[in-house]
């Protein structure tokens, strides 16, 4: 059970030295007791309190870290807006023992190949997950051995014989795979394998009430690196446990479901699941574990991904400096944006489809669109004439025209004098860019 924040208190300093970044010792543990300090920032705290606090300076979900710097759980709140959600759901591509040396290497080139850029933000498929279906322990070790040998990526090792999870296991311990699953049948010899390698791996129960004893039982023997399998593969059933979790998780500090989760997809129909991953994504999962591994299956399941897990409070943004489209020359026109990724985006991809190779520079709005940029004052002439100066643009260019949203068209002529360059009002939405730019001389 959680403590209080007086109940913290009674165990803190007192000092009220505000070094924690908090006034009073009392502020720092109401803070303490719900997730949003740690006791790492008192140094005068007692060891034997620290060890009494442990449960209660703790972040409600465990951080687990396996393979190539994957992350999952550290999280602290239900919904994104509360605060943000820092892990992305880590997603893994699953590769059978069953199938032969050809269609090995085949799936793996083809995982291999997962990467995108959209926006300007790179994608990728952060794991493989090598299950053992052939039965064979040989085999299996065999075909993790070549997934190791040909990709970086994070690796989870999945079987229900622990010698032969041994086997796969004990040649690619450096690589820290994430291994499973520990049932309530081989949960000793599976822990003690994890705990013996250094390993995390997955508790796999059918229902969240057998997953309790089988954690409250894992945690016997000594180890807590742990991620959480409750056991269902239907949509609903899974989506019902990965919500109870994270409530009674983030809400009632419910130490034994305080995991990441893991979840695996189960429609034979790639697309469909696409649509099954993304509920799991959307709510909750730390990883999934899919079958498909064709690009135009993923890519709107990781930029789904990619717009839940942003900071509501930081937008994406682009680097705001100077921006070629094509082979620019002194003659190339000159648009004025934001950084916002999302506008600076659409702006690049009509500039690009008008095939007239332009410069492009976005200003430095904190990441907000062009009405809102100029209604907080960030898109403001001077501001613009600063930037400018910073580019090197009337280097570049032997023309003095530039180009401005014609959501802006108010600043034109302060623009116009301070710089001293023609302003040219554009349009207003970029989808009017390409006929915009064939009237430009």
């Amino acid at each position: 059970m959680a403590l209080t924040g007086l109940e913290i208190y009674k165990q803190l300093p007192k000092k009220n030295c505000g070094e924690c970044g908090v006034p009073t010792c009392l502020a720092f543990a109401m803070a303490l007791a719900s997730g949003k300090a740690s006791l790492d920032s008192c140094q005068y705290v007692t060891e034997a309190a620290r060890d009494n606090l442990d449960s209660a300076s703790a972040p409600p979900i465990k951080a687990i870290k396996f393979g190539n710097e994957s992350v999952m759980g550290d999280e602290t709140v239900l919904f994104r807006h509360d605060k943000t959600f820092y892990h992305p759901t880590t997603l893994l591509i699953q590769v059978s023992d069953s199938l032969n040396d050809d269609e090995v290497n085949a799936k793996i080139e083809e995982i291999k190949g997962l990467e995108f850029e959209r926006v300007g933000l790179q994608y990728s498929i952060e794991g493989v997950a090598i299950v053992q279906e052939s039965g064979d322990a040989a085999r299996f070790a065999k075909v993790a051995s070549a997934v190791a040998a040909a990709t970086d990526k994070s690796l989870l090792l999945l079987s229900s014989d622990p010698e032969a999870l041994k086997a796969a296991l004990e040649p690619l311990a450096s690589r820290k795979p994430l291994i499973g699953a520990a049932t309530s049948d081989n949960y000793e010899a599976m822990v003690n394998l994890a705990k013996d390698n250094s390993v995390p791996v997955i508790l796999k129960a059918d229902g969240l009430d057998a997953l309790e004893e089988l954690v409250t039982k894992a945690q016997g023997l000594g180890y807590k690196e742990f991620v959480l399998d409750p056991g269902s593969r239907t949509t609903v059933d899974t989506l019902a446990n990965l919500t109870h979790i994270r409530r009674l998780a983030i809400k009632k500090k419910f130490r034994p479901f305080g995991f990441p989760v893991i979840t695996f997809t189960s429609k034979a129909d790639p697309l469909e699941e696409i649509m099954q991953a993304t509920v799991y994504v959307a709510k909750y999962a730390s990883a999934v574990v899919l079958n498909t591994s064709k690009k135009a299956h993923l890519l709107p399941l990781m930029t789904l991904r990619q717009n839940i897990y942003t900071d509501p409070q930081k937008p994406i943004q682009v680097e705001p400096k100077l921006h070629t489209v094509g082979n620019v020359d002194e003659n190339s026109p000159f648009y004025i944006t934001t950084n916002f990724s999302l506008t600076y985006y659409s702006v690049e991809g009509e500039v690009e489809t008008s095939k007239i190779p332009s410069y492009i520079l976005p200003i430095d709005t904190d990441g907000t669109s062009v009405l809102t940029a100029y209604a907080a004052g960030k898109l403001e002439p001077e501001k613009i004439v600063e930037a400018m100066n910073a580019s090197g643009i009337a280097d570049k260019v032997k023309h003095r025209n530039i180009i401005i949203p014609g959501y802006v068209a108010v600043i034109s002529g302060k623009l116009a004098e301070l710089s001293g360059w023609k302003t040219i009002v554009g349009p207003r939405e970029s989808s009017g860019i390409v006929s915009f730019s064939k009237t430009l001389s």
